[in-house]
């Protein structure tokens, strides 16, 4: 695999892969499978650390977790040095109700965790965490005040989480938003909303992005640990089968609208919450009574099958070389 898809300048953990995306943490459906397959296809595989939920007296299932995801691409590397694997990620939620957080970071700066995403809130000493053993820190932000608050306190990028993301998202057009950081700011960006094809790929890169940031298609994956309903529904569902709500964890997200009305809500009138009824301190922000209310980005029109996420790859990777051609020829000459 070459690389061809990354800029020379990026730090080394954010260089080598086949395409320029990063495969988002999903909250519950990332595990060291999916993680391990996206990274064997040559894209950053993710997974959100406080997936990793052992029982009480049990070691640490993120140590597991990590062994097993570094062990198995550095066989795969050995086997296959003209053909590497790509680094992987792990997300850490930094809202301080995340009890595990201080434990999580000394897991992951033990492995040398090669890409440390960070979610709702920048904090310095995360960010120090990361840098000691030669991590590279993504901050995920949905404006650019809090793109600038971001990297004052230490982060290496950024990801642009714009309209049309799946799970927690905002509002902001990619165009704007993307410009608007660009206007400062010539680190590491991804853009995440409704990606989920090489020409949005494409565009990702043409309006300034480094990499793409993709969740939703890969939920409909056979790696994935969603349930088959859940994958399902992704592949018959579309942009307007999403509804946008803060209702289900305090921070406005996007949803399934038929997970929704399953539960036994209207979509079309939910009512809203706000940020103070988030609480990480047993691994999720969601009430049990909303288990079954699954998340997705608005980009599931591409979805048409359950695949595996080397086969997804594929075809995004195809898209994507297939469009860039495509663009490349209207500009000859």
């Amino acid at each position: 695999m070459k690389d061809t898809a990354t800029k020379p300048d990026l730090h080394p953990n954010l260089q080598g892969l086949r395409i320029p995306l990063i495969g988002s943490p999903l909250f519950i459906i990332s595990n060291p499978d999916l993680v391990i397959a996206q990274c064997k296809a040559g894209i950053i595989g993710s997974f959100p650390a406080l997936n990793a939920r052992e029982a009480d007296g049990e070691p640490p299932l993120l140590e597991a977790w990590l062994k097993q995801i570094t062990e198995e691409l550095d066989r795969h590397n050995q086997e296959n040095p003209d053909n590497p694997a790509a680094p992987y990620a792990v997300n850490q939620i930094v809202h301080r109700s995340n009890g595990r957080l201080e434990r999580d970071l000394e897991i992951c700066a033990k492995w040398k965790v090669p890409v440390w995403i960070t979610s709702l809130g920048a904090r310095v000493e995360v960010n120090e965490a990361a840098h000691s053993c030669g991590g590279v820190v993504l901050h995920d932000i949905i404006n650019n005040t809090f793109a600038k608050k971001a990297i004052d306190k230490g982060a290496d990028g950024l990801i642009a989480v714009a309209a049309g993301a799946g799970g927690h998202a905002g509002q902001q057009s990619p165009l704007a938003l993307i410009r608007e950081i660009r206007s400062w700011f010539d680190g590491p960006v991804a853009l995440s909303g409704a990606i989920a094809c090489g020409e949005s790929l494409l565009a990702a890169r043409a309006m300034g992005a480094d990499f793409g940031y993709m969740g939703s298609p890969f939920i409909a994956t056979h790696e994935a640990n969603a349930q088959d309903e859940y994958k399902q529904m992704i592949v018959d569902s579309t942009a307007e089968d999403i509804v946008y709500s803060s209702l289900f964890t305090g921070v406005s997200g996007n949803y399934l609208k038929k997970s929704v009305e399953r539960a036994g809500m209207d979509p079309d009138n939910l009512p809203s919450a706000d940020a103070s009824s988030m609480n990480f301190s047993s691994g999720s922000s969601k009430p049990k009574a909303w288990k079954e209310i699954w998340g997705s980005g608005q980009g599931i029109g591409d979805v048409k099958d359950i695949v595996g996420a080397g086969e997804l790859v594929d075809r995004v990777a195809a898209e994507y070389k297939a469009a860039g051609k495509r663009l490349a020829a209207e500009f000859a000459g």
